[in-house]
Protein backbone atom coordinates (compact mmCIF):
# COMPACT_ATOMS: atom_id res chain seq x y z
CA UNK A 1 0.00 0.00 0.00
CA UNK A 2 1.28 3.77 -0.83
CA UNK A 3 -0.25 6.69 -0.17
CA UNK A 4 1.43 9.89 -2.22
CA UNK A 5 0.02 13.39 -0.80
CA UNK A 6 0.14 16.71 -3.59
CA UNK A 7 -0.68 19.88 -2.92
CA UNK A 8 -1.66 21.92 -5.67
CA UNK A 9 -3.25 25.28 -5.17
CA UNK A 10 -6.08 24.76 -2.14
CA UNK A 11 -6.66 21.38 -2.89
CA UNK A 12 -4.54 18.54 -1.05
CA UNK A 13 -5.13 15.00 -2.87
CA UNK A 14 -4.30 11.54 -1.49
CA UNK A 15 -3.46 9.08 -3.74
CA UNK A 16 -3.92 5.78 -2.52
CA UNK A 17 -2.47 2.50 -4.30
CA UNK A 18 -3.04 -1.17 -3.14
CA UNK A 19 -4.96 -2.44 -0.46
CA UNK A 20 -5.80 -0.36 2.27
CA UNK A 21 -6.05 -3.21 4.59
CA UNK A 22 -5.40 -3.66 8.90
CA UNK A 23 -2.12 -4.30 8.43
CA UNK A 24 -1.59 -0.98 6.03
CA UNK A 25 -3.86 0.87 8.03
CA UNK A 26 -0.80 1.80 10.84
CA UNK A 27 1.50 3.41 8.40
CA UNK A 28 -1.26 5.20 6.16
CA UNK A 29 -3.00 6.70 9.39
CA UNK A 30 0.78 8.42 9.97
CA UNK A 31 0.88 9.47 6.51
CA UNK A 32 -2.51 11.04 6.37
CA UNK A 33 -2.02 13.42 9.13
CA UNK A 34 -1.25 16.31 6.81
CA UNK A 35 -4.77 16.16 5.84
CA UNK A 36 -6.10 16.18 9.23
CA UNK A 37 -4.00 19.39 9.94
CA UNK A 38 -5.09 21.00 7.07
CA UNK A 39 -6.45 24.32 7.50
CA UNK A 40 -9.17 25.94 4.58
CA UNK A 41 -8.29 23.33 2.37
CA UNK A 42 -10.12 20.78 -0.44
CA UNK A 43 -9.11 17.66 0.46
CA UNK A 44 -9.15 14.99 -2.26
CA UNK A 45 -8.97 11.20 -1.61
CA UNK A 46 -8.60 9.79 -5.14
CA UNK A 47 -9.18 6.31 -4.49
CA UNK A 48 -8.18 4.99 -8.42
CA UNK A 49 -5.77 2.43 -7.25
CA UNK A 50 -7.34 1.74 -3.97
CA UNK A 51 -8.19 -2.37 -4.49
CA UNK A 52 -9.56 -2.79 -0.89
CA UNK A 53 -10.72 -1.04 2.44
CA UNK A 54 -11.05 -2.85 5.69
CA UNK A 55 -12.59 -1.46 8.54
CA UNK A 56 -9.64 0.19 9.68
CA UNK A 57 -9.03 2.05 6.56
CA UNK A 58 -12.87 3.42 6.37
CA UNK A 59 -11.49 4.52 10.05
CA UNK A 60 -8.85 6.66 8.56
CA UNK A 61 -11.12 8.05 6.39
CA UNK A 62 -13.17 8.66 8.90
CA UNK A 63 -11.19 10.57 10.93
CA UNK A 64 -9.73 12.79 7.93
CA UNK A 65 -13.76 13.86 7.66
CA UNK A 66 -13.90 14.64 11.35
CA UNK A 67 -10.47 16.65 11.15
CA UNK A 68 -10.71 18.28 8.28
CA UNK A 69 -14.71 19.50 9.45
CA UNK A 70 -12.96 21.05 12.47
CA UNK A 71 -10.38 22.81 10.29
CA UNK A 72 -12.35 24.58 7.72
CA UNK A 73 -11.91 21.79 5.06
CA UNK A 74 -13.80 19.50 2.62
CA UNK A 75 -13.17 16.12 1.88
CA UNK A 76 -14.19 14.83 -1.80
CA UNK A 77 -13.82 10.85 -2.36
CA UNK A 78 -12.94 10.13 -5.81
CA UNK A 79 -12.70 6.73 -8.43
CA UNK A 80 -14.06 4.20 -6.30
CA UNK A 81 -14.19 0.75 -7.70
CA UNK A 82 -17.59 -0.78 -7.88
CA UNK A 83 -16.68 -3.34 -4.68
CA UNK A 84 -15.34 0.30 -2.30
CA UNK A 85 -18.62 1.37 -3.63
CA UNK A 86 -20.81 -1.47 -2.06
CA UNK A 87 -18.92 -1.11 1.23
CA UNK A 88 -19.52 2.96 1.43
CA UNK A 89 -23.17 2.12 1.00
CA UNK A 90 -23.26 -1.09 3.27
CA UNK A 91 -21.59 0.91 6.17
CA UNK A 92 -23.61 4.20 5.62
CA UNK A 93 -20.14 5.91 4.29
CA UNK A 94 -22.00 6.90 1.02
CA UNK A 95 -23.96 9.73 2.40
CA UNK A 96 -20.60 10.64 4.75
CA UNK A 97 -18.85 12.26 1.94
CA UNK A 98 -19.17 13.39 -1.67
CA UNK A 99 -18.12 10.98 -3.95
CA UNK A 100 -17.61 11.87 -7.47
Amino acid sequence: MTTTIQQSGNQIIALFDGRLDTAAAVLVAEEVKPLMEAENQEIILDCTKLEYISSSGLRIFLSIRKEAAAHGSKVIVRNINDDIRQVFMMTGFISLFEIQ
